[in-house]
């Protein structure tokens, strides 16, 4: 009678010290995987992290969540047809905008979150009855060097530090927790209810994340028959309810890919040579999988497109057949082991099975095969002696940290990303143009033309490269060169919008306006809430003389995004040319209070003024437009203008000359200049703007004019005549000349 309460405080004590376990070593987990990723948190965005974040308008609002749940379609953007993974991107955005470091830390909890999931897996594994037996005692410290090995892991760093890529390891979290509430529902009948609806929820999530979530009823029934039940029939008699609702989770993911269909081209699903030809490339991936695993260098980020012959792949295909065979094996005669080859093979098989277009060879896929790893590790530390564990789990946690934190520091820039994957891949034609884009973005104009063309060279069918070079084009001043650059982008791929728009913008430098409106009209008809096509389209219209239809595109894009300041400032304008000024004012105050910053706004709001007789406030808003942006020469002019208005001339010269330095093209600006030049009795120095304004305008009334007045000044009267009677020779009515030519006439006849 008295051994007895020992013996249960005994248990109890254990139980306690279990239960403390978790608390104890999850920040240990979290402190580590900080560390090891504590260099990413600047990280520029890379490769597909602009399409789906920086042009995703579904991202920039969070209601209603029908906006953010509904990702752009069509565009085989890594969003896309994974609402749960675009609404996590929408709350980054709510929180800290494109700030990158918010997406990175963001990325950051849910792989320490993953981490803590296989941790709980791991340890409740080993507390199953099939496994106590031989492991019980060492679960806690086994989970920890398990999960060290996965969470560190050098391969993880693809799905972690490159932010779209969240897509891995948010799916890869919802699988590790489904599975840990799916053992925590079979062990806990008093909360079996709650455990199992949690599992549930994780699984519908996990399906809205990303597609590999296919496998988790899946492994949940292997789980179950391994490590719970012992058998198919067991695991199917004891848990069926649960597997149907796992298995019922199928439905939503269905539904998403039919809505998504083949993700933009990514992948091929008709053609049934693409699956032989896509299985070859996954027999080299495999192996070169498994070797990662093993020793993770070299680590490339971009593989590139590839193709094999059968015969080149035959080894591979034997190493896979006696893999799979082992695997079987085991799965009879070590039942455990035996799990972790399905686990593997099951992890892998979603995108291993179906052909992609695009992408051979991807490390970011091994987020959650490497579990697998993970548990081979836990295998041969629990063979050693127990006190050897704990070290084993810190040595892990620095070689594995120190990898890590190295492979990261090529994501630094992406000039050195896509360095270091040509470097590694030098027949990677897409490689190549991602140098090309990076350098482009590095300001490196010269090399980026370079590594573009070459890349073309390889690969003539890539739009986004033809893209590419026309942006970088531009930037050296060659938009004739540009134009075809963009067309060709745009003919590879219509769908892709901002080709059609750049396309417009180097049309429109060179005069083709037309052609520009054309394109811009192109651009919106695929993506018709595209609120920089809709405002340059507006731009043109205003050009053109149409500020009516002007006016509505802006308010389009206003509509679609109304912190899109720019749009408000053009619709300003428009709003000016139709005559409704105060309306004109109004909207211009308020992009203004968006952002006070912005010189153009300043400047039209000083030409709204001045339209409304307000020439105070009209030289206020030109002077703020100049101290934002001196180089403006618009603005110099018209705030010269203002300030010799105001008969403030000996400030007006030096804004008006200069708007001459910065528009030496522009006669209005020769013009004013020569007339402040006169005023203050420079009469010589004016003379010279007049005949530049005239050479560049000859039909210019006001010019002639003032030339005429400076002229009679100068006591050539002849030739003020010759250019009063140019000036009413333009417009018969022009009073001032008339005046002008009279005085003259009176003057002759005095004599």
């Amino acid at each position: 009678m008295n051994g007895a309460p020992m013996g249960n405080a005994g248990e109890a004590t254990r139980m306690s010290d279990r239960a403390l376990w978790p608390l104890l070593l999850a920040p240990l987990l979290i402190a580590a995987t900080l560390l090891a990723y504590a260099n990413t948190l600047r990280s520029p965005m890379q490769f597909d992290d602009g399409a789906s974040l920086m042009d995703n308008p579904t991202i920039r609002q969070l209601w209603p969540l029908s906006v953010p749940l509904s990702p752009p379609s069509g565009y085989g953007l890594t969003v896309e047809g994974r609402p749960l993974l675009n609404l996590s991107f929408a709350v980054n955005y709510a929180i800290s905008g494109l700030d990158i470091r918010g997406f990175h830390i963001t990325n950051l909890l849910i792989h320490a979150l993953a981490g803590l999931a296989l941790f709980g897996l791991i340890r409740r594994t080993l507390l199953t009855p099939t496994l106590r037996k031989r492991w019980g005692e060492r679960a806690p410290v086994l989970a920890l060097v398990g999960t060290v090995f996965w969470t560190l892991h050098p391969l993880q760093t693809e799905s972690v530090t490159y932010v779209v890529q969240r897509a891995e390891s948010l799916s890869g979290l919802w699988v590790l927790l489904c599975l840990y509430a799916f053992v925590r529902a079979a062990e806990t009948p008093r909360t079996h209810r709650g455990w199992l609806g949690l599992s549930v929820v994780a699984a519908l999530a996990g399906m809205a994340t990303k597609e590999v979530a296919v496998i988790i009823p899946v492994l949940a029934f292997l789980y179950d028959r391994t490590f719970l039940a012992g058998s198919l029939r067991g695991a199917w008699t004891q848990r069926k309810g649960a597997h149907l609702a796992l298995a019922a989770t199928w439905l939503l993911l269905l539904a998403l890919v039919l809505r998504s269909g083949s993700r933009g081209g990514t992948f091929n699903l008709a053609d049934p040579h693409a699956w032989w030809r896509y299985g070859l490339t996954q027999l080299v991936a495999l192996v070169r999988y498994v070797r990662l695993v093993v020793w993770p260098h070299p680590q490339v980020f971009d593989y590139g497109k590839f193709w094999v012959s059968a015969g080149a792949v035959v080894p591979h295909a034997l190493a896979l057949l006696l893999a799979l065979v082992a695997t079987g094996y085991a799965l009879v005669r070590r039942p455990w082991l035996g799990f972790l080859g399905a686990w593997f093979f099951v992890a892998l098989a979603p995108s291993s099975v179906l052909p992609g277009t695009i992408q051979m060879v991807v490390e970011h896929r091994m987020y959650l095969p490497l579990a697998a790893g993970a548990g081979l590790m836990v295998a041969l530390v629990a063979w050693l002696p127990a006190r050897v564990a704990p070290w084993i789990a810190g040595a892990l946690a620095m070689a594995l940290g120190l990898a890590t934190y190295t492979r990261n520091a090529v994501y630094q820039t992406n000039v050195g990303l896509w360095e270091d994957t040509v470097a590694k891949r030098p027949g990677n034609a897409r490689a190549v143009a991602n140098l090309g884009s990076a350098l482009y973005s590095d300001g490196q104009f010269a090399r980026a033309e370079t590594r573009l063309r070459e890349a073309l060279r390889m690969d003539a069918t890539n739009p986004e490269c033809h893209f590419n070079l026309g942006l970088t084009l531009m930037a050296l001043k060659r938009p004739a060169e540009a134009a075809p650059a963009f067309a060709e982008a745009a003919r590879l791929k219509p769908r892709l919008a901002t080709a059609h728009l750049k396309h417009a913008v180097a049309l429109n430098e060179l005069g083709r306006h037309a052609e520009a409106m054309a394109a811009l009209g192109r651009a919106i008809a695929e993506w018709p809430n595209y609120v920089e096509a809709h405002d340059n389209l507006g731009q043109l219209l205003l050009d053109d003389g149409r500020p009516a239809e002007a006016l509505e595109h802006f308010r389009r894009a206003l509509a679609e995004q109304p912190e899109y300041t720019l749009a408000g400032v053009h619709a300003g304008m428009a709003l000016l040319r139709l005559d409704r000024t105060n309306e004109a004012i109004d909207l211009l105050r308020r992009a203004l209070k968006r952002d006070p910053k912005l010189a153009l706004a300043h400047f039209n709001l000083g030409v709204a003024y001045d339209a409304a007789g307000d020439h105070g406030a009209a030289r206020a808003a030109y002077a703020e437009s100049v101290r934002l942006d001196p180089e403006d020469g618009e603005a110099r002019l018209n705030y010269g203008i203002a300030l010799a208005r105001a008969g403030e001339l000996t400030l007006a010269q030096p804004e008006l000359e200069a708007a001459v330095r910065l528009r030496p093209e522009a006669p209005e600006a020769r013009l004013n200049y020569g007339i402040v030049l006169a005023e203050l009795g420079r009469l010589a120095d004016a003379v010279p703007q007049y005949e530049t304004a005239l050479r560049l305008r000859p039909a210019y009334v006001a010019a002639h004019y003032n030339y005429g007045n400076t002229l009679l000044r100068l006591g050539r009267v002849a030739e003020a005549r010759l250019q009063f009677l140019r000036a009413l020779a333009l417009d018969g009515h022009f009073a001032p000349a008339q005046e002008m030519l009279a005085r003259i006439d009176a003057a002759d006849g005095a004599r």
